[in-house]
């Protein structure tokens, strides 16, 4: 997307993010925005604005650090911000079929989408040395963790992950 943020990119009028946090919103009491640049206009949101507590911006895991550690629950809901049309059970079906696991994360049977993750808090002080480590891989620390895997039976327009202006016009086309 030529270095800009995502989240921020327009998509039918409104930034990405929005249309995420609609979809999120109905399934959860509390949202924080993980953000590491541009947090005035997420504070526009009237939500909480979280960065990373590494610096470098070390990618999804760093941000899962950050929102573990500023959540005040026991559990913690983690969607990407580009990736606007997800299951409207997403949460619900993460924590039903979690099991005994401390991680769960969606997958739509062909390939995994471990962004869209239920994680517990107990979590942080793995993930915290699996950093430190220098590691970054989110399937990688998932594994280890022993995550669950929830399969969604995916409508054709969710879980599809926009990378580039191709992506986000035909998303564009596909709301209209």
């Amino acid at each position: 997307m030529g270095g800009g943020d995502k989240g921020l990119l327009p998509l039918d009028g409104l930034p990405l993010y929005r249309h995420v946090l609609v979809g999120l919103s109905r399934q959860v009491d509390k949202v924080l925005i993980n953000a590491n640049r541009h947090s005035d206009q997420y504070r526009l949101s009237g939500l909480p604005v979280v960065p990373d507590v590494l610096p470098d911006f070390l990618g999804p895991l760093a941000g899962m650090q950050a929102g573990l550690k500023a959540a005040d629950t026991e559990w913690v809901v983690f969607v990407p911000c580009d990736v606007p049309v997800f299951p409207q059970d997403l949460v619900l079906r993460l924590w039903e079929k979690r099991l005994d696991a401390a991680v769960a994360f969606a997958s739509s049977g062909d390939r995994d989408h471990p962004a869209f993750a239920l994680l517990n808090r107990s979590l942080l002080p793995q993930l915290e040395l699996f950093l430190s480590r220098g590691e970054r891989r989110v399937m990688l620390f998932f594994e280890q963790m022993n995550a669950q895997r929830v399969v969604f039976t995916a409508q054709p327009s969710e879980f599809i992950n926009l990378n580039t202006p191709q992506d986000l016009a035909a998303a564009s086309k596909r709301t209209r």
